[in-house]
């Protein structure tokens, strides 16, 4: 069984929030603290406390540094209070400097590469923003020891979850105008949607920033898709808290870790969203990439079929079937890279059957055979095709062959 872990965006994310998440989902704090090194040594205090938003109970994590002097708390781009307000005023660092800071830290070896990689992402987002050469550029929020901190403990984090796939929903980005180093801009703020690239995103009732350039490094860095929660057995939950306590929606982050019992979607009943349109103009190369644009934005299935249209032309039915949430992110999809004019979309029920992988010993490897019930018989059995022609290959077998040495193996 391969392991999956889900970021639940609903309310945004952070980097704060996504290490309290985590701390929450059972990470030891004492293990961070010796993972981050030198970067949680001196003057640095690290505060990982319970406390309540929106009544759901969640884990806030912070950086502290020591106080020089007692000012009042000023917003920062999240809309709550600074963490650590009495603490010194925050450098801003350029990249060598940030990374010699990430090789003081206790992470793997991996672990340093990818978080310099994650940094190096944030410098070149500033300086295509700002028309100047990366080596320039100053981080200004996210060069910030706590930003810092909250990148490179999130990349130890990660190992610690040890997921094999990692999904992420639709990214809630809030809305309004934020505050930053270089002027007052509408959110998503221009870092962060330059960051978050082509993931599907959404801005929601909560009119203040939810995503920070972090969170969507975070977000974009991790998840090899985006979309509804995969079909999983949940063995750890975790929710981060966000500065704010809003008065409707719980100001939180939560992570779902478990073993994925089935492939994009739940067993039983349920209902799903049918988008459909016709298109008899558009280059036949785009069909493959609109496929799978709509695949990473979430949907379950989609597929074409071949139509006579208007005036005897010859044409394409695209069908898409998707969670009826995502419905408005599947038809931004077809109108954003199709030439279709209209669509149409309905919801329907449907039934499927209970869906398990199940892992053989064979004489050539292990085959994953994935396994469908219902009512607890199985009703069929198949060996994961890509398994197969893996091992053929080697073994220097045909794949049908495979197949059946599979089949045997798992009826003996």
């Amino acid at each position: 069984m391969s392991r999956v872990l889900y970021f639940d965006c609903f309310s945004g994310i952070s980097g704060d929030m996504t290490l309290g998440a985590l701390l929450d989902a059972g990470l030891p704090l004492d293990d961070l603290r010796h993972a981050l090194g030198s970067l949680a040594l001196g003057d640095v205090e690290l505060r990982a406390v319970k406390v309540l938003r929106t009544g759901v109970s969640a884990t806030k994590f912070s950086v502290h540094e020591a106080p020089v002097s007692a000012e009042p708390e000023t917003p920062n781009r999240s809309g709550g209070a600074n963490r650590g307000a009495t603490a010194k005023p925050h450098a801003h660092r350029h990249l060598p400097k940030i990374f010699t800071m990430i090789d003081g830290s206790a992470l793997s070896a991996p672990g340093r590469e990818r978080a310099k990689a994650m940094f190096q992402r944030l410098g070149e987002a500033e300086a295509a923003i700002h028309q100047m050469p990366v080596e320039k550029v100053h981080l200004h929020e996210v060069g910030a020891l706590d930003s810092i901190i909250d990148i490179v403990g999130t990349v130890f984090a990660m190992e610690w979850a040890g997921a094999d796939r990692i999904v992420c929903s639709p990214l809630n980005v809030g809305g309004g105008m934020v505050d930053s180093a270089h002027g007052v801009f509408p959110v998503p703020a221009p870092a962060t949607v330059r960051i978050l690239g082509d993931a599907p995103v959404y801005s929601g009732a909560v009119q203040k920033e939810l995503v920070t350039p972090t969170g969507a490094l975070i977000a974009t860095t991790y998840a090899s898709s985006f979309g509804p929660m995969p079909a999983m057995k949940v063995e750890r939950v975790g929710y981060g808290a966000g500065d704010r306590d809003d008065p409707v929606t719980p100001n939180v982050l939560r992570v779902l870790i478990g073993e994925e019992t089935a492939p994009g979607f739940a067993p039983g009943v349920d209902r799903v969203v049918v988008i459909e349109c016709e298109i008899d103009d558009m280059n036949p190369q785009i069909f493959g990439l609109v496929m799978e644009r709509l695949y990473a934005a979430g949907a379950l299935e989609v597929f074409y079929i071949p139509v006579q249209m208007k005036k005897n032309r010859p044409g394409t039915l695209l069908t898409v079937v998707a969670p009826p949430a995502l419905r408005a992110a599947m038809t931004d999809v077809v109108f954003r890279e199709t030439t279709t004019i209209g669509l149409r979309h309905y919801e329907v029920e449907r039934e499927c059957l209970e869906r398990a992988i199940v892992e053989v010993e064979t004489p050539v490897g292990v085959v994953r055979i994935k396994v469908a019930s219902r009512d607890g018989r199985v009703m069929n059995a198949t060996p994961e095709f890509e398994d197969c022609v893996r091992l053929a290959a080697a073994a220097r077998l045909p794949v049908k062959d495979v197949q059946a040495l599979a089949m045997k193996a798992y009826r003996p």
